[in-house]
C-alpha cells in the first residue's frame, strides 16, 4: 500500500477535490493530514458546509498546514458558499455530513429509550438509523443531482452514514454516477486476524493489517468473513482456537463497563456470531447488536455490559463547550501533528488517477459480487481500484440463515429510499415497523414513529408529513 510523504513522479497530476460537510471537526482533519503528506497528487480542496464558518477555518487550517516545511503536499484550500461552485469541475468529492446532534441524534437515541428500545449507536439501522436515513435522504439527492450538473465523471466517496442508504441514494437519483461508500470497521478485524497469525503460527512476527487479506460479504456494519489469509496461511481454521480462548464470552459483570469508554468493542459479539453461524461478523459489537434482535433484548440495559460493551448516551454526541477543535489548532492552543491516519481515501485518489492499484473493501451496488442479494443493492464486499475503475470481487453467497437476516435489512433499505423519493412517510414507517429492534406492539411503535416525525419537523421538510395516516392515526 502506498506510503503517504513518498513522491514517485516528478509532476503530479493536479485534480479538484470537492468536499461536502467541509466544516468536519473530525474527518476533514483527517484529509488535511493525508494530503499534506501525499506529495505525488496535487491540486485544490473546495469545502462546502452548511456552517460556512466553520468550513472557512477548516480551508485555512488546511493551508497552515501544507505550508508547513514537514509537509510533502501542493494543496490550496477554500471554502465556498455554495455546492454548485464547491463541486464544479471536481474530480473527486468526498460527502460526510451530519446535522446538529441536539436537534437530531439526541431525539434518535433518547425517544426511543421512553418505549423500552436501546441503541448502541443508532445511526445505521433501529429506530435512530431509519430516522437518519430519512433525513439524508433528500440530502443526498441534492448532491447526487450536483453532481450530474457540475462533475457528471467524478468518483464520489461517502464516509456518512446510514453509508448504505446515502451510498443507494446517489445511485437512484443519478444511476450514471461513479460512487463508493468507505468504512473503517474491517480494519479492525485484520487487525484481529493479524493478532491471531502472530499467537498461533510459527514464524509470524510484527504483522501488518495490510498483510491480511480477507474476503468480507453483507452490507455495511452486519457484513461478515468467511476467509482470512496472512501470505500462504489460512488464518480463518486458528477461530476455533480462539474462540475456545475467548470463552466465556458473555463473562463481563453487570455494571462493569460503566468506566470503560463509550466506543469499546472486545468484538465477544462477532464471535458470539461465528460460534452460532460459523461466520464471523466483521464490525463492532455495537454495530453487530443492532442489526440482530436478541442481544438487546434486556431487562436492565447494563446487562449489555456482559458483551463487554455499553450504551452510548446521547450527550456524547454533543459537542463540546467552548472552542472547536479547528479553532483550538488555529489559536495554537494544540499542535496539529502528522500521524498515519489508516484511512484509505488518498490510496483510492491515487489508484483511479492510475498511480497505483488498491483492493480494499467497499460498498458499491451489486453487480452479482454477493450471490443471492438483489442486484443494484448496496453491498459491501472488496473491490480492486485502479485505472478510473472499480472492480467488484466475487464474494460468494452467504448462508441461507445469515442471508435471512441481511434480507431484512436490504428490504428495509430499499423501502426507505422508496419512500424517500416518494415523500411517503407511511411507507417509511413499513420500514421502521419492520425493524427488528422496533419490537414493540404496533401502536406504541407508531406513536414513537410519530413522536420522532414531530420532533424532527425541521429536517424531513421533504415529505409529505401532512397527508401521512401514520401520523393522523398515531397518538
Amino acid at each position: 500500500m502506498h506510503q503517504l510523504g513518498s513522491r514517485s513522479i516528478e509532476e503530479p497530476p493536479r485534480v479538484k477535490i470537492g468536499y461536502v460537510g467541509g466544516g468536519s471537526q473530525g474527518w476533514a482533519h483527517t484529509l488535511i493530514n493525508d494530503l499534506a503528506q501525499c506529495g505525488d497528487v496535487a491540486g485544490s480542496v473546495a469545502l462546502y458546509d452548511v456552517d460556512h464558518d466553520a468550513a472557512t477555518k477548516n480551508a485555512e487550517l488546511g493551508n497552515r498546514v501544507v505550508e508547513r516545511e514537514d509537509a510533502d503536499g501542493d494543496w490550496t484550500f477554500e471554502a465556498y458558499r455554495e455546492l454548485d461552485d464547491a463541486l464544479a469541475d471536481a474530480d473527486f468529492v468526498v460527502c460526510s455530513i451530519q446535522d446538529p446532534p441536539e436537534e437530531t441524534f439526541v431525539h434518535d437515541i433518547d425517544v426511543p429509550k421512553e418505549y423500552g428500545i436501546y441503541q448502541p449507536v443508532a445511526d445505521t439501522v433501529g429506530p435512530g438509523g431509519i430516522l437518519r436515513s430519512m433525513r439524508a435522504i433528500p440530502q443526498y439527492r441534492e448532491i447526487a443531482a450536483t453532481v450530474r450538473e457540475q462533475c457528471p465523471d467524478a468518483w464520489v466517496i461517502n464516509y456518512t452514514n446510514p453509508m448504505t442508504v446515502c451510498t443507494r441514494t446517489l445511485y437512484e437519483e443519478y444511476p450514471d454516477i461513479n460512487a463508493i461508500g468507505l468504512c473503517h470497521e474491517v480494519f479492525k478485524f485484520q487487525e484481529q486476524f493479524a493478532d491471531i497469525a502472530e499467537r498461533y503460527v510459527d514464524d509470524a512476527e510484527d504483522v501488518a493489517r495490510e498483510e491480511i487479506h480477507v474476503t468480507v460479504k453483507g452490507i455495511n456494519h452486519f457484513t461478515w468473513i468467511d476467509e482470512a489469509r496472512w501470505r500462504d496461511t489460512d488464518l480463518f481454521g486458528y477461530l476455533e482456537a480462539e474462540l475456545e480462548a475467548r470463552k466465556p464470552l458473555k463473562d463481563f459483570e453487570p455494571g462493569s463497563m460503566a468506566d470503560a469508554s463509550y466506543w469499546v468493542n472486545n468484538y465477544n459479539v462477532a464471535f458470539d456470531l461465528y460460534d452460532r453461524f460459523g461466520l464471523l461478523g466483521a464490525a463492532g459489537d455495537r454495530h453487530l447488536v443492532e442489526f440482530v434482535p436478541w442481544y438487546l433484548q434486556l431487562d436492565d440495559p447494563e446487562d449489555l455490559h456482559r458483551w463487554g460493551i455499553r450504551f452510548t448516551p446521547s450527550s456524547a454526541r454533543l459537542p463540546d463547550d467552548g472552542p472547536t477543535q479547528t479553532e483550538r489548532y488555529l489559536s495554537g492552543d494544540e499542535a496539529f501533528e502528522f500521524y498515519e491516519s489508516g484511512e484509505e481515501a488518498v490510496d483510492i485518489f491515487r489508484a483511479l488517477l492510475g498511480l497505483e492499484p488498491v483492493e480494499t473493501h467497499l460498498n458499491y451496488p451489486n453487480e452479482g459480487q454477493v450471490a443471492g442479494l438483489p442486484e443494484g443493492a448496496v453491498v459491501e464486499t472488496n473491490a480492486l481500484l485502479t485505472g478510473d475503475d472499480v472492480s467488484p470481487l466475487a464474494a460468494g453467497s452467504l448462508p441461507r440463515e445469515i442471508r435471512s437476516m441481511v434480507m431484512t435489512h436490504v428490504n428495509n433499505q430499499e423501502t426507505l429510499v422508496e419512500a424517500g423519493f416518494e415523500g411517503d412517510l407511511d411507507r417509511a414507517f413499513r420500514a421502521f415497523l419492520n425493524d427488528p429492534l422496533v419490537s414493540i406492539e404496533r401502536d406504541a411503535a407508531a406513536d414513537l414513529f410519530a413522536e420522532l416525525v414531530d420532533r424532527e419537523r425541521d429536517y424531513l421538510e421533504a415529505w409529505d408529513l401532512e397527508d401521512a395516516d401514520v401520523l393522523a392515526t398515531s397518538r
